[in-house]
């Protein structure tokens, strides 16, 4: 089994690029937008944010084919944006609106789209792990050739049921991408002090299960990456593990002001490090575009995002009888 650090940016055309500047840049607007109505109370209960980790999901859906799946914890709402969910609905729902994925009731931590096979952020951690290779032991199962991304963090990691699941996906051969998204803390709890395992992905190796460490602030490595990891997955080679170290710019949720990091070592990250700025940079200089072209992108971004508030804002409640509805399948 290869070990392999990936950190190698790949050839990607001028159109991709951009592509993959505009995706990062939505996700990072959205959350920024929503951090600010949660401040003014438009959003209650929890709220994680997934600004500096964009790279993440952007990379691995650039891998995906149509009728793949994903299903993730409850940092959730980079992977809906990156996998084609609707901006309005997602924010609707984020403000307990019925215009929302789930009618206003799941709210942050609980929405889902049948539609483009995301099935879901979850609030128990670690949980959604074997619903993932439960989603690819139907596709194994029915020989459709589609792979599932099952995302989960460097805390989840060190659950058993983690552990469990990796048994049975390699013992099943079952098409599933394992990600790691290891931001470097759990909760307030950085990695070095949660695990002796340098590389998380190598537990993998008790199983037999092949795996790789990514870069996960740099999109063209994330993408390389996801590109062995469902090649090898849709190849009949079973699971697939992927570490990919990437970074949170703000607290685990809305309401953990991070003290247990020092302010440098976030601004370093981002003036180092920022995987937006990455590719701007690259689009800049290899003279894919302008200042003025990346402006024009960044006010069509905004306005989508504002108008996702809007649409957020004028969405009515649930009425008090959907409180009896979608309890049984």
């Amino acid at each position: 089994m290869a070990a392999r650090k990936s950190t190698q940016k790949s050839n990607v055309s001028a159109e991709d690029l951009t592509k993959f500047y505009r995706e990062m840049l939505l996700i990072r607007r959205f959350e920024e937008k929503a951090g600010q109505l949660y401040g003014m109370g438009l959003i209650g209960g929890f709220c994680h944010l997934y600004i500096g980790q964009e790279a993440v999901v952007v990379g691995l859906e650039a891998a995906c084919e149509e009728g793949d799946k994903r299903v993730t914890s409850y940092r959730d709402h980079g992977h809906m944006l990156a996998c084609g969910m609707d901006p309005d609905g997602v924010m609707a729902e984020l403000t307990g609106r019925e215009g929302g994925y789930s009618k206003g009731k799941g709210g942050s931590m609980h929405m889902f789209s049948k539609e483009k096979h995301f099935y879901g952020g979850h609030g128990i951690v670690g949980a959604q792990v074997p619903l993932g290779a439960g989603l690819a032991f139907a596709d194994k199962y029915q020989g459709n050739g589609r792979v599932t991304f099952t995302y989960f963090g460097d805390g989840a990691a060190n659950q058993g049921q983690v552990y469990e699941t990796y048994n049975m996906a390699q013992l099943w051969e079952l098409p599933v991408v394992f990600v790691i998204e290891n931001n470097q803390y759990a909760m307030g709890t950085s990695v070095q002090r949660s695990t002796k395992s340098p590389a998380i992905w190598k537990r993998g190796e008790a199983y037999g299960i092949a795996g790789e460490e990514v870069d996960g602030m740099n999109v063209l490595a994330v993408k390389e990456a996801g590109d062995r990891a469902v090649a090898h997955c849709r190849a009949g080679k079973g699971p697939y593990i992927l570490e990919v170290k990437t970074y949170r710019y703000r607290g685990h949720s809305m309401s953990d002001p991070a003290k247990y990091r020092t302010r440098e070592e976030v601004q370093k990250m981002r003036e180092e490090r920022d995987p937006i700025e990455q590719v701007r940079e690259m689009l800049l200089t290899g003279g894919h575009a302008t200042e003025e072209d990346l402006k024009a992108i960044d006010k069509e971004i905004k306005d989508i995002v504002n108008k996702s508030a809007d649409f957020a804002k004028a969405s009515p409640e649930p009425a008090l009888e959907e409180l009896w509805t979608d309890i049984y399948a």
